[in-house]
């Protein structure tokens, strides 16, 4: 009798422990996909952090053309300037940039340093435009480099590193302008 009544403690005991790995499977069968997204909280939230952070894959030209007239504004700013020529606007200028604020930071060191947009365009892409590149100066391929590095390269005697931050702040206050 007390072998019996040991047995069925111990058949008792064991049946919550598998009905509890049963439950950790999760539904199977007919319909499993709705009642496992249901028992999952029923949202559509990710649990890979890749897809947390939110990406913008438009380009410099993409976000210009999206705001025609923050496009306008920003040319004609920088036409006066004498930073960007006059037959040329900034969504056609900042064509293969990333980011907006690289490219005017680009046209504005060119003007500054005094050093080939297009070679400077280039090296800060890591893609090759179609003018003449024979004179430009700087990494061969398609790496893209940052712009104090890309100012070193093409004139070595120029202070790169202030060049640059002086470059990207008229950038920012320029943009700053275009966006109102």
């Amino acid at each position: 009798m007390k072998k019996l009544v040991l047995v069925v403690a111990m058949a008792m005991m064991g049946v919550p422990f598998s009905a509890g790995r049963a439950a950790a499977q999760g539904p199977q069968g007919a319909g499993a996909s709705s009642a496992s997204s249901s028992s999952s909280g029923g949202g559509t939230h990710s649990l890979n952090p890749i897809k947390w952070v939110k990406k913008d894959p438009k380009s410099a030209s993409d976000q210009l053309e999206a705001k025609d007239e923050q496009d306008k504004r920003l040319t004609a700013n920088l036409q006066a300037q004498g930073v960007l020529p006059a037959n040329t606007d900034a969504k056609s200028a900042c064509e293969n940039f990333k980011v907006l604020d690289e490219c005017v930071a680009a046209l504005h060191a060119s003007k500054n340093v005094g050093v080939d947009f297009n070679c400077l365009k280039s090296n800060l892409t890591g893609v090759q435009t179609s003018a003449d590149m024979s004179s430009c100066k700087g990494p061969a391929g398609d790496k893209s480099i940052s712009l104090s590095k890309a100012i070193h390269a093409m004139k070595p005697d120029a202070d790169a590193k202030s060049a640059a931050k002086t470059a990207e702040k008229q950038a920012k206050d320029d943009l700053k302008g275009s966006r109102s």
